[in-house]
């Protein structure tokens, strides 16, 4: 039995019908490579042998009586693998269109929370589009859901590992979990633990207090020398910026990593600038086509990981998260990366100042009902479109395995990761590195972002403008 952290615990308390709190996974394989010939029956058994042992496949929550604390993990007796993995077929024809349209309505459907809190659709007969516009290759689909309560990015990519290797026929790469506890507490133990939580939250609530106002002196220092990063609620209104519905629309786009290195390399800047810069040049010319581009820039929330920070040893989410303009509001690719770097440099060293386990704090005072009945009075009363704007979307940038990986045998192809949208918020980019390449996953409310595809189409584009723009400076 273990409890839930603060952080992990507000995933589950932040979800209603329309804001869906687990993070999803498109994977292309390749089964020719399987050292077997691919059937359904051997691909879930194999999966089950994978995962039977590892916790976080395993164990489902339970509740504390009346809310007094966050949930617990415990171990499912009735673990059944076929409640986790089912089998499904791409409708005809079997190509983009129709993979997309299914993806985005099993991404629609919540997770079921008296079992473990995962999913895996297996996709088969999907023939992706050619260059020539013909169907390609027969290849199976594996449609990944996991709530973000049991897994972050970085903890998401590393539970992958443990169904896949190296090579087709080699054992998976994770080493061996110890099988989670079997214990399943009684009420009275549950009521008890949670009486002295409430009872210890005053002590830790004054522990908190002193470093972050510390911060907030810190940070208005900062805002006056322009070295803060960007201030929330400042961000302009787009259509993707109000109350969400349970609709999703899902959009994917690879592009090159050695492209990305070569910019980065040439401009001294990160990674993660080119990626930024990419989703801004890709936004802008999205809302350009629309008529509805804001004259200020967008800004993004930016996850970042604090695992190897923090001091905390309990919960799968170790993250913190800054925020970022990513220069909507500049033509020019090169300028907009430039500005990029520098105000990410100012951000990155704000965020350093702030202590890596200060969200984790403070979410352990996120109490379960309360936090429940403020979020669902939020989405009734449609607030998100009543306030300034918080933020306008969340980009991820997860880092990828740089060789190729084998998910039970077949060849890993592309895997495009899918976060949540929030109320205000209506548009997720997550963008994972695999094997030389850099898959671009795009999820929103359909009703904000009826196409996707219009928005990713032009991440290609904008690395060849910024390449361009590099090669003449």
């Amino acid at each position: 039995m273990d409890r839930l952290s603060g952080l992990d615990a507000s995933f589950l308390y932040l979800e209603t019908p329309a804001q869906l709190m687990h993070v999803c996974a498109v994977m292309v394989l390749d089964q020719s490579t399987m050292p077997t010939p691919y059937t359904f029956a051997d691909l879930m058994a194999h999966i089950d042998d994978s995962v039977h042992d590892v916790p976080a496949f395993t164990r489902k929550i339970r509740g504390v009586p009346m809310g007094l604390d966050h949930p617990v993990w415990v171990r499912d007796q009735q673990f059944d693998i076929e409640r986790h993995v089912h089998r499904l077929a791409v409708p005809s024809p079997g190509g983009y269109r129709e993979l997309m349209d299914l993806c985005a309505h099993l991404a629609a459907l919540p997770l079921d929370r008296s079992r473990p809190l995962w999913e895996m659709w297996v996709i088969e007969g999907y023939r992706p589009d050619g260059p020539d516009g013909a169907a390609g290759d027969e290849k199976v689909v594996v449609f990944s859901k996991m709530h973000h309560a049991t897994v972050d990015g970085v903890s998401g990519s590393n539970l992958i590992s443990h169904l896949c290797s190296l090579e087709p026929d080699a054992p998976p790469l994770a080493p061996e979990e110890k099988p989670s506890p079997t214990r399943d507490p009684k009420r009275p133990e549950l009521l008890a633990r949670g009486v002295i939580g409430v009872a210890t939250r005053p002590v830790t609530l004054f522990k908190v207090i002193g470093p972050s106002a510390e911060l907030i002196t810190k940070s208005i220092g900062r805002a006056r020398e322009g070295t803060a990063m960007a201030a929330p609620f400042s961000a302009p209104r787009t259509s993707f910026n109000g109350t969400i519905t349970a609709h999703r629309t899902i959009a994917l786009a690879d592009v090159d990593l050695d492209d990305i290195r070569e910019i980065k390399k040439a401009t001294g800047s990160t990674v993660n600038d080119v990626v930024l810069t990419l989703c801004g040049g890709a936004l802008r010319s999205y809302l350009a086509e629309r008529g509805e581009l804001p004259e200020s820039s967008l800004m993004a929330t930016v996850p970042v990981s604090v695992r190897e920070s923090s001091k905390r040893t309990q919960g799968a989410n170790k993250v913190s998260a800054l925020f970022t303009k990513l220069g909507t509001d500049i033509d020019d690719p090169l300028e907009r990366l430039e500005m990029l770097a520098e105000r990410n440099r100012n951000a990155k060293d704000h965020h350093n100042a702030i202590s890596a386990d200060a969200l984790q704090d403070w979410a352990e005072f996120a109490a379960p009902r309360t936090f429940g009945l403020a979020v669902r009075t939020y989405a009734n009363l449609r607030l998100a479109e009543k306030h300034p704007v918080v933020h306008n979307l969340v980009i991820s940038n997860v880092p990828g395995p740089p060789v190729p990986l084998y998910f039970m045998g077949a060849r890993i192809e592309a895997l495009y990761p899918l976060g949540p949208v929030f109320h205000g918020a209506g548009l997720n980019i997550t963008v994972m590195s695999n094997a030389g390449m850099v898959h671009v996953g795009a999820i929103a409310c359909r009703e904000s972002v009826p196409d996707g595809d219009a928005l990713v189409q032009h991440f290609p584009g904008e690395l060849e403008r910024l390449r361009t723009a590099v090669a003449k400076r």
